[in-house]
């Protein structure tokens, strides 16, 4: 076998550095946050492109002053959040502030003050029929701010005398803004002119094309923390269990992405931790209840004898969680932990809130979930999508591997979080198939 020569080796870091800053931010301007590695997005711009288009179905845009990788959506409920400078989530009505300002933008001149743009938005919204905040009070004000300043970060506007932040004091504040329409024009990604409403939008996007399953699947593995298998169709689910040796080669050698397969799903692992916008362990409050809330719920929820179809097991994804035991762990490490682990005084005095905070974050780290339908089970398929398997091919059964109905199920990622794990060795019975060990919850 030839090995590569030190030219190739140093072509294939450039490419994956590359690559890996696209794909944890698909808008680059070139005089922005990561200018110093803009050349090398032009540089590798063709085979960036067609990888992107090949293996996960992206358009990439490279233009002489930005990059935008046009991404594609999960379906509801998947998508990257965005959030204000202290760390609070976008609320809708932020969102639509955002689509107004840049519906405006696109079309505005060069150069305009702070308080036209502000008119423009609320004459665009009224056009559109939308009832926005009342921007002359405080609240409208932070939340017209909050969404303004997400796009002077991603370079759409350039606070050239003053700050957009102006709008919220007290006097009501001034500034000179700079447009980049360009910019403005390239943020959006989904199908706008075809969809009929929010919820076809969001179907829309999140259709993967010509490539299927095949397409869906690998986004999937690169947008989510975690891949369980009751999450995948059919068809899926056959392309995965035939493809994960070649998928988990072909990651590394893009990305630099870890493969891990397990019995109950797959996930893509960054050594280097730079392509996630989710910390798990992490520091502050809601990281810290969260991680130890999970470790006690595998430790009193674990299943005695999980396994896989394969080795004549059951598999296990998910177990139910019963009423009332996640507010009794909660209240439980607020006591042992809250005061010398100075959590914040805010969520010591209100579980709730607590609650609702951990049980967020564990969500979309894939750990937890509500009881509901599934994709296996036909859940949020777009029109005419393909979910059977081939005919004559024998797939992973996934049904009942989760309970259904309503309430909490915790799933079997957060079985990586315990402080026990389980680690099966390969039976003879199980020799040749793609199982590589078990993780059960």
């Amino acid at each position: 076998m030839t090995l590569p020569s030190a030219h190739d080796v140093a072509l294939a870091a450039e490419r994956r550095t590359a690559a890996r800053l696209l794909l944890g931010h698909p808008l680059i301007a070139s005089d922005g946050p990561h200018a110093d590695l803009f050349p090398l997005i032009r540089r590798h711009a063709d085979w960036l492109g067609k990888r992107f288009q090949q293996v996960l179905g992206y358009r990439l845009l490279v233009d002489s002053s930005y990059a935008r990788l046009f991404k594609a959506g999960l379906g509801a409920g998947s998508g990257h959040r965005l959030k204000r400078s202290t760390g609070t989530p976008f609320t809708p009505h932020t969102y639509a502030c955002l689509a107004l300002a840049l519906s405006v933008l696109v079309t505005a001149p060069e150069q305009m003050l702070l308080s036209h743009l502000v008119a423009d938005i609320r004459a665009a919204a009224a056009g559109a029929g939308i009832e926005l905040e009342e921007t002359g009070r405080a609240a409208g004000k932070r939340t017209l701010v909050a969404a303004l300043r997400q796009l002077v970060d991603w370079g759409v506007l350039i606070e050239t005398e003053g700050h957009v932040a102006a709008l919220a004091q007290e006097a009501g504040g001034e500034a000179l803004i700079t447009i980049d329409r360009e910019l403005a024009r390239v943020v959006v990604s989904a199908p706008l002119s075809q969809a009929r409403d929010g919820a076809d939008l969001v179907r829309r996007a999140a259709a993967p094309g010509f490539g299927g399953p095949r397409t869906y699947v690998r986004r999937m593995l690169v947008e989510t923390p975690v891949l369980h298998l009751d999450e995948l169709t059919d068809a899926e689910r056959d392309w995965l269990r035939t493809r994960q040796r070649r998928e988990a080669q072909a990651f590394s050698e893009l990305l630099g992405l870890e493969m891990e397969i397990r019995a109950e799903g797959v996930a893509l692992v960054d050594p280097e931790e730079e392509l996630t916008d989710l910390h798990l362990p992490g520091t502050g409050t809601v990281a810290q209840a969260a991680l130890l809330l999970a470790e006690r719920l595998v430790e009193r929820l674990r299943p005695q004898e999980p396994g896989h179809p394969a080795t004549g097991g059951t598999l296990v994804i998910g177990v139910t969680v019963p009423d009332g035991l996640v507010d009794e762990v909660l209240a439980a490490l607020i006591t042992e932990y809250g005061q010398r682990s100075n959590w914040q005084r805010g969520y010591l005095e209100d579980l709730p809130s607590l609650r609702e905070a951990v049980l967020d974050l564990l969500v979309r780290m894939r750990l937890m979930a509500r009881a509901g339908r599934l994709r296996a089970e036909g859940e949020g398929l777009p029109e005419g999508y393909v979910e059977e398997a081939s005919e004559g091919r024998t797939v992973t059964d996934v049904h009942g591997a989760r309970p259904g109905g309503d309430g909490w199920v915790l799933l079997a990622a957060a079985a990586r979080y315990a402080t026990h794990l389980t680690v099966r060795p390969a039976t003879a019975a199980s020799k040749g198939t793609d199982v590589q060990e078990e993780l059960p919850l």
